[in-house]
């Protein structure tokens, strides 16, 4: 396993690429985004585990009122500790083939790697800290680059598969973190009480935009925003890795932006989190499609329980 490009950031308490649904950014939900810090400062990684901790889930995905297919697909495995949602990029061919093909794979190898990791550390007595960590995090990152290369081979292999691309966020629930792994604009939250936050970062071209300190047009805010990363876009993939440390009680929320674009509101998530997990799915489709369901609409939500 490749250790040459890891970066690991905790999450403390253009012209020629596919058109995102995503508006413009609204800010963080609750005050100004902390920096990422950058492995190996994230010192919250010591004592954290590889086994999964003890979850509760509920998603719900919708197309929407004015699409006639759903092209997200999400994945919600409890015992892995594996949650995954994806969105077939629109405008792109076959965006619901890729979206379920990249959770496919994702799933196949996270579950392959993190079972012989498991095997691995216990034999070597190394169950927890920093080395755990970043093994954890490795196996998220090649996931997701292995994923993107299938839907390149794909594409290659049949020609009307040629551009098919999907975003995807992946949590992997590792004892007393979540690690996050982040291509496209998909989110993912975090809740703790009453305070939410974003944990990953939109890869648009908008938000690259506002990174470089450039000013953004007024006829492009509120504007859908082509989407700067994709699994299946290009052959060399930047993923971004994030450790959000977890306590009991806590709630991760991943969404499609067919959610999202309607959280212009920083009470509408915590309404949402404030809610039984059923139900705070049920409620976000419905909010969404009551604003309009432009697009197709996924939201997964997951509940901290206790350790595994």
């Amino acid at each position: 396993m490749s250790r040459r490009r890891r970066k690991l950031a905790l999450f403390p308490t253009g012209e020629g690429l596919p058109q995102g649904d995503d508006p413009a950014l609204p800010g963080p939900v609750s005050g100004s985004a902390q920096p990422a810090l950058r492995w190996p400062q994230a010192s919250a990684w010591v004592g954290s585990t590889w086994s999964p901790a003890h979850t509760a889930h509920c998603g719900m995905t919708d197309p929407g009122r004015r699409r006639a297919l759903n092209e997200d697909a999400f994945l919600a495995d409890g015992r892995l500790g594996l949650f995954i949602v994806a969105d077939g990029v629109g405008g792109r061919p076959f965006g619901g083939l890729a979206a379920g093909e990249a959770v496919s794979v994702l799933w196949e190898w996270i579950y392959r790697e993190t079972r012989a990791l498991g095997a691995s550390m216990i034999g070597r007595g190394v169950t927890e800290g920093h080395e755990a960590a970043l093994q954890i995090g490795d196996v998220v990152r090649s996931a997701m680059q292995n994923a993107s290369r299938t839907l390149r081979t794909m594409a290659r292999t049949e020609p009307r598969y040629a551009g098919m691309c999907t975003t995807a966020s992946v949590v992997l629930v590792a004892g007393e973190i979540a690690v996050v792994g982040q291509v496209g604009d998909s989110r993912v939250y975090h809740a703790r009480g009453a305070e939410v936050r974003q944990v990953t970062e939109d890869h648009t071209l908008l938000n690259l935009r506002v990174k470089q300190g450039l000013s953004i047009p007024e006829h492009a805010r509120g504007r859908r925003s082509p989407i700067t990363r994709a699994l299946g876009l290009t052959d060399e993939l930047e993923v971004d890795i994030y450790a959000v440390p977890l306590a009991r009680g806590d709630r991760l929320l991943l969404c499609s932006d067919g959610l999202h674009e309607y959280f212009d509101r920083a009470t509408v998530l915590r309404h949402l989190f404030r809610l039984d997990i059923r139900a705070a799915a049920r409620a976000a489709v419905r909010h969404a499609r009551r604003r309009g369901g432009r697009d197709n609409i996924t939201a997964l939500f997951v509940e901290i329980l206790g350790p595994g």
